[in-house]
């Protein structure tokens, strides 16, 4: 039987507007998978998603949706004013969420994938994802750059934006959690993004 290499799993994160969706499009670009852990929560939350009946159970007939999806700003305003809710919610949607992306990994795996990214906006926060990973990479910016680029981008008010980035991990914690760091500040270039992404992949030997 041919010696089949074992497939790296790296976790992605990084906060809003710091540009992890452009560096993990590069990376797919040079043969990564992809799993998007924010693509597959909507889809467990989504018309007869896997998560969907043990929602409707814990939280009532109110929270699901004419199309039998999550009604999410319902529950995004339930979620902020009841941490409680907020959790129970999580207790019910994330092992969802794992079991899905065990799913696509094993295909990954199965296509003879060398790399795995799992696309993870709150892999620091969450404390699910360390055992599951051989390594963090986190794309980073200053916290300014991050609004810039949040306002400019989705037309938020700034107040808006700052309570967004307050609700995730600080840009501290994610570097200490980092084993590779990708910058993405203003000034660099997609070229620049491409050569580090480049450097990642031959210090990974890949």
């Amino acid at each position: 039987m041919k010696h089949m290499q074992k497939t790296l799993r790296l976790g992605l994160t990084g906060g809003i507007g710091s540009g992890k969706s452009t560096v993990a499009q590069m990376f797919v670009a040079r043969g990564a998978a992809l799993i998007d852990a924010d693509q597959i929560a909507r889809a467990v939350t989504g018309p007869g998603g896997a998560a969907m009946a043990a929602i409707a159970e814990a939280f009532g007939p109110e929270y699901v949706a004419p199309d039998g999806a999550m009604d999410r700003e319902r529950m995004r305003r339930l979620a902020f004013s009841d941490p409680t809710a907020r959790a129970r919610l999580e207790a019910i949607v994330h092992p969802c969420v794992l079991h899905e992306n065990e799913r696509r990994a094993r295909r990954a795996m199965e296509q003879g994938s060398a790399l795995i990214l799992f696309d993870v906006p709150l892999l620091v926060e969450s404390g699910h994802w360390e055992r599951r990973l051989d390594g963090v990479l986190v794309v980073d910016c200053k916290v300014e750059t991050q609004i810039e680029r949040v306002m400019l981008r989705n037309g938020l008010a700034r107040a808006t934006v700052e309570a967004i980035i307050a609700a995730q991990a600080t840009r501290e914690a994610r570097r200490g959690a980092a084993d590779v760091v990708i910058y993405n500040d203003d000034g660099v270039t997609l070229a620049d993004l491409q050569r580090q992404v480049a450097q990642t992949l031959q210090c990974l030997g890949l």
